[in-house]
Order: C-alpha cells, then structure tokens, then sequence
C-alpha cells in the first residue's frame, strides 16, 4: 500500500530492495546549471548518488530511504523542481530541442512548456483508464516520435510554389534540396507531390529565382498514437495554440 500511494509523488520502488526511486520533473527536457546540481546534491544526500535519465525526459534519483522522501522533495523545491510523473494520469511532455535545431519549425521548449501548465498541471489529479502521453516535435525528423503519443504535434512549413517564377533548369537546387524527392520537374516547371511532401520546408529559399521563397506555418496533430490503439492525424497550417 505504502509504495501504490506514493507512486502518485513520483517514486517507485527500486526492484529486489526495500528503497525508492525519485522522479524529478524537467517539464520538457530542460533544466538550469544550478537545478542539475540540486539533484546531484539531492542523490549525493538522499539516494546512492546514481541519476538515471527515462525515456520521458525526467530524471530519477535511485536509492532513496522512505523516511528520506519528504526531505528529498524539500532539497528540490529550492531549485524550483518537484517529483511526479507516474501512474495512470497524464504524464509529463517530451520535447524536442526544435527550438534551437537547425531543422526545427517552432519554439518547441515554449510550447511544451504551454502543454505542461494546461494538461499535466491541469488535469494531473485526474485518474485516467491509463498514462496519456504527450510529445512536441519540432521537425518530421520525427525524433520524438509524436505519432506514438496519446497525444503528438509535429511542426510543418507548407512550401509556396510560384511556377511563374521557374525556369526549369536543368539542374533544380529545389529538387536537389528534397529529401523526400516530392520535388520534381515536369514539363520544365517544378511540381511537389503533396502525397510524398512532409512539409520540412529544407525546400525553401534554396531556388535561386525564388520560385519558393515561403512556407506556411502549420501543425500536425495526432490523437490517440499507436502506443494506445489507432493514430487520428490532424493538419492545420498558419494557426497557433
């Protein structure tokens, strides 16, 4: 009983032992220089001095005594950090680092940061059928794999095409530039096939007669990924959150 109520503070117990395992909240994968030394201090004070990164992008501290735990959670909360993210509510937002990538779309720590105060702050005291995971994806590098999440938005940049600009070169910087070679010529004017286009915008700005000199912004959201039952993908472009 004692371990079932305290995994809703974030601490399960370490396998074979008597002791716990503390997960501290990063909020998207980003902490300061001096919240990484208060858990270095904290694991060196309270746990064995391990700290362990989850594929979530929390931080667990192992080892830690149950008369330790309140102690350790104090330790924290000085450096603004606090435990949580376990059982079957929602769980803290992975995060790209779209925001400083040279591939990113849109300020994913910003956004996620968003998410994090509306649904993990909002609707974590809420027991769900099972743990709802979330991820910000700056790129459809897809690094974070937002399509498996409960919930997952992936940054997009439609290109704009202005045909009347092409001249058809027989070497095309667009379709050079192309990862997903959606770009081709036909007929001497550049087409994109919105069927293979991932809209990574790597296409814009490198035409030197401007045939694509902008995209529009936009989101693609997932609903219920395939870590649950079925993806429900969602597009918009030029709208925020």
């Amino acid at each position: 009983m004692r371990s079932r109520g305290l995994r809703l503070w974030g601490f399960l117990n370490n396998k074979g032992t008597d002791l716990f395992n503390g997960r501290v909240i990063t909020v998207n994968g980003k902490i300061t220089a001096d919240q990484t030394a208060a858990i270095a201090e904290a694991a060196r004070k309270f746990g064995n001095g391990d700290v362990e990164f989850t594929a979530r992008l929390t931080v667990e501290v192992r080892g830690i005594h149950y008369n330790d735990i309140e102690a350790f959670q104090n330790c924290l909360a000085k450096a603004g950090l606090e435990t949580g993210g376990t059982g079957s509510l929602v769980r803290p937002v992975v995060s790209c680092k779209g925001t400083t990538c040279q591939y990113g779309l849109y300020d994913t720590f910003d956004l996620s940061e968003k998410i994090h105060e509306r649904f993990y702050k909002g609707y974590h005291t809420v027991k769900l059928p099972h743990k709802f995971k979330i991820a910000t994806g700056g790129c459809p590098n897809n690094c974070v794999k937002p399509n498996l999440n409960d919930l997952g938005i992936v940054g997009q940049m439609i290109p704009c095409v202005d045909e009347d600009m092409c001249n058809g070169c027989r070497k095309c910087q667009v379709e050079t530039a192309c990862p997903m070679k959606a770009a081709k010529l036909s007929d001497g004017l550049i087409e994109i096939d919105k069927e293979i286009c991932n809209n990574c915008g790597r296409c814009i700005g490198k035409c030197p007669f401007d045939v694509i000199e902008e995209g529009t912004p936009g989101f693609l959201v997932y609903i219920g990924g395939r870590w649950g039952k079925k993806n429900h993908p969602w597009k918009s472009a030029g709208q925020d959150f």
